[in-house]
């Protein structure tokens, strides 16, 4: 017995996020929701597959018929890419992916990203640390560690 079509769901719209609930209810949102599941699934399969420096500034890009996209923020890491290609695209066949081809385009905004990322915000040294050091300095015969420790002093004390 069919109660007439049923409202596109998924399982964004489990977790009661408004924005990801109007946007499963919506054909193109839907349609640009599957769209980024499956290039994040992508990346996960190329984070499994690739060394852990060069899957970091792997983006999936683009899943066109059987051709994925793939940005990179160097020509270092394409020719690398370019390299690994064939074993990939393996990896995603044997992971039930219809890829042939892997294509490796250069974007060097994703450089500037992955620097943005890598930033955070230090912690300065508590008093514990700053006696410690103190203590270090005056055991050290002078010297350029003895001044670094002392610049480092001159820093955290101000």
């Amino acid at each position: 017995m069919s109660h007439g079509p049923r409202p596109i769901r998924d399982r964004a719209s489990a977790s009661g996020t408004p924005l990801l609930d109007w946007m499963a209810g919506d054909q193109r949102g839907a349609g640009l929701l599957d769209t980024a599941r499956r290039l994040m699934a992508a990346e996960a399969l190329l984070a499994q597959v690739l060394p852990a420096g060069l899957a970091r500034n792997c983006k999936a890009a683009l899943i066109d018929r059987q051709r994925l996209t793939v940005s990179v923020p160097s020509p270092a890491h394409a020719a690398r890419l370019r390299q690994l290609a064939p074993s990939v695209a393996a990896h995603l066949r044997a992971a039930g992916w219809r890829i042939e081809d892997i294509v490796v385009r250069i974007d060097a905004g994703l450089g500037r990203m992955a620097i943005k990322q890598a930033l955070r915000q230090a912690e300065g040294l508590d008093e514990t640390a700053l006696d410690s050091f103190e203590a270090l300095r005056r055991s050290l015969r002078p010297g350029p560690l003895a001044d670094a420790v002392g610049r480092l002093l001159r820093r955290h004390r101000q």
